[in-house]
């Protein structure tokens, strides 16, 4: 199963963003008429064929939607603190993706050594966790903030 994300779905034809036509039609090698899958990122996943196998701007035609594909019934919320080495927070993103995490709060705290994230490359990282692990909802990443504003009003 092939999955392409695209976040603004309306209408039942679509002209897909250069990267992904890009993926498209070089590395997967579809064809007119083939089979892909599409998600918005907020739970549905559409089942369309290629109908324009162009380079820059693949069309495709959206064929069926599944509202709530593979919804869980709780809500996971996880806050984190950036570690030291940027490749084990990136490969953090991409399991917890992976496992369906729902929302990704980076926190500094009083001993943390790194004070900052990059929000577009985690964004980028998420997507292609999200296809990679056929899931249609992408975890919400929020700004970074400190450990006092996560927990600020709770009481111990």
């Amino acid at each position: 199963m092939n999955f392409f994300y695209y976040p603004e779905i309306s209408g039942f034809e679509i002209i897909l963003p250069e990267e992904e036509s890009r993926h498209c039609i070089r590395v997967l090698r579809l064809k007119k008429n083939e089979s892909l899958y599409m998600v918005d990122g907020k739970g549905t996943l559409y089942h369309a064929l290629l109908v324009d196998p162009d380079i820059r701007r693949a069309g495709v035609k959206i064929v069926k939607s599944i509202p709530d594909y593979r919804q869980r019934l709780q809500y996971l919320h996880i806050a984190i603190a950036p570690t030291k080495n940027t490749d084990r927070f990136e490969w953090f993103l991409e399991k917890a993706t992976e496992i369906g995490i729902d929302e990704i709060t980076p926190i500094i705290c009083a001993r943390s050594e790194r004070k900052s994230v990059h929000s577009e490359r985690a964004q980028r990282i998420l997507v292609a966790a999200m296809k990679q692990s056929q899931r249609a909802y992408l975890p919400r990443f929020n700004q970074i903030k400190t450990y006092d504003e996560i927990f600020a009003g709770t009481q111990a």
